[in-house]
């Protein structure tokens, strides 16, 4: 019997330790495929919708699939899949794939939605696969309502066998590391003939299977010696990239600017002349009416992976966006502000801060070239080219990409993790619309023994004021008076625990 492949399939392989008589020898690759639907029926072509591979990053939005012409064996109203993967020293694979308004037979199995999730990440700090994301809702089954559940097997009728959401998640701290994820939403065998369709048939909507392995964590690299005129002051470094040349291992952000500190060695002393690029012409983006501005210039794809596994970094998560675009596209400042900590970092490279009026910060990671707008200190206006698309730091061998993070200022209690989701604030800034980041998204990483997750404690929330600039205090009972006319009034505090 022919058997379906059909994957929303992700890898990102690391380096594969290998050794004879003591040298080591790395590989790495990475691979992203995508399927929304297939159909396989033995003996015939069969069909399939929403097929992409990958890299860099790619996207298919599927108006309609039916199959055969008829619809009698598979229908969706619409569905689209996306796919990015990125390799290096932190590889990362990720695939999306969504199907709305399926109906099998004619209606005998039906579905409002089906999606399939699947992420996997490797690097020198941890490995993580996660499934979240994926469901599937509002499910029938001859006619009969079916609450969706991970590993449901369910008989249709005497003709077939449905498949639910078989997840499978797989991961590991200890080199060499390993990551694996595996998502089946929707898996219709035929073991019947069954209307059109013979014994064998099978149709799947929604697959999603990832794998990644990274080489054990290279030796630290050898102590630098004291400088005779700084004493050195011992901290914790990260395995990774290697600075590039003329570069020093330090952090010279200037202390009233300085961001949240990044993972790895940073260095923030500004540009170097070889990388600062004149300003394009014609550069006009369209800002939102609360002046905020798309970050890249021109045509550029991302997806909303804030939150996915980063394995190269201590904290394991990804604190931003990858938007991609060519190499060189025009980056542009997404607000009014303040240029800082312009320089190297470890996994961002080439990169650069930015701070808006009211505090929000915002970083831009892996450029090719700054701008000569690329100053610490320097003010700058929305829409300003600041830099232009790269692949530098840990993206190295990943397509051109910015990465980009929005660190709101009501956060900044929380250090680097002190981030929201880039995603909604990116779509709306496209359409010249504006967010508020007061609802911004954020992360909330596993914290404690216990993998608990915690959230900032709230010491007291102000729930009502009223003013009483307009009683005067010299004036005998003025205040009484206001307070009972409601004119003023106390603030009303709401502290947790009383």
């Amino acid at each position: 019997m022919k058997r379906l492949h059909a994957v929303v399939a992700l890898l990102a392989c690391g380096a594969i330790a290998a050794g004879i008589a003591g040298a080591a020898q790395s590989q790495s690759s990475t691979r992203a495929a995508a399927a929304v639907v297939r159909v396989v029926i033995p003996g015939q072509s069969g069909a399939s919708a929403g097929d992409v591979s990958a890299p860099p990053a790619l996207a298919t939005p599927t108006p309609g699939f039916a199959y055969p012409a008829d619809g009698s064996i598979a229908r969706l109203g619409s569905s689209s899949s996306s796919v990015a993967a990125q390799e290096g020293t932190s590889s990362s694979a990720q695939g999306v794939s969504d199907a709305v308004d399926v109906s099998l037979f004619n209606g005998e199995v039906t579905a409002q939605a089906v999606a399939a999730r699947a992420t996997a990440a490797a690097g020198t700090a941890n490995a993580s696969a996660v499934t979240n994301g994926s469901s599937v809702t509002g499910l029938s089954v001859l006619g009969q309502p079916v609450s969706a559940s991970p590993g449901q097997q369910i008989a249709v009728a005497d003709w077939g066998i449905l498949d639910v959401l078989g997840q499978t998640t797989e991961s590991t701290s200890t080199p060499p590391r390993r990551a694996r994820a595996t998502v089946v939403g929707l898996r219709l065998r035929v073991t019947v003939a069954h209307g059109t369709a013979p014994a064998g048939t099978e149709i799947v909507i929604g697959v999603a299977e990832a794998n990644a392995e990274a080489a054990p964590t290279p030796p630290p690299p050898p102590p630098t010696p004291p400088s005779p005129s700084r004493p050195a002051t011992p901290r914790p470094k990260a395995a990774g990239p290697p600075l590039p040349a003329g570069v020093r291992d330090t952090d010279d952000t200037p202390v009233h600017v300085a961001p949240p500190r990044e993972p790895g060695r940073s260095r923030g002393r500004g540009a170097p002349e070889s990388l600062v690029q004149p300003v394009p012409e014609g550069v006009l983006p369209k800002a939102s009416s609360g002046g905020y501005v798309f970050p890249v210039y021109g045509p550029a794809s991302f997806g909303d992976s804030f939150g996915a596994p980063r394995g190269a970094y201590v904290s394991g998560w990804h604190h931003g966006e990858d938007i991609f675009a060519p190499l060189g596209t025009p980056l542009l400042a997404v607000a009014d502000g303040t240029i800082f900590s312009v320089g190297w970092n470890q996994y961002g490279g080439w990169r650069l801060w930015l701070r808006d009026k009211i505090g929000n910060q915002f970083y831009y990671a892996h450029l090719s070239a700054y701008s000569p707008l690329a100053v610490n200190g320097r003010d700058v206006k929305a829409g300003s080219v600041l830099g232009f698309m790269g692949k530098t730091g840990d993206a190295e061998h990943s397509p051109p990409h910015l990465h980009f993070e929005v660190h709101p200022v009501s956060m900044v209690s929380l250090g680097y993790d002190g981030v929201i989701a880039p995603y909604p604030y990116l779509i709306a800034w496209r359409r010249a619309e504006d967010v508020s980041f007061a609802a911004g998204r954020a992360y909330l990483p596993q914290r404690g023994r216990r993998g608990s997750l915690q959230a900032p404690p709230v010491g007291a929330m102000l729930l009502e004021a009223s003013d009483i600039s307009r009683a005067s205090g010299l004036v005998p009972g003025a205040l009484k008076r206001a307070l009972a006319d409601g004119d003023a009034g106390e603030p009303t505090l709401a502290v947790p625990g009383r």
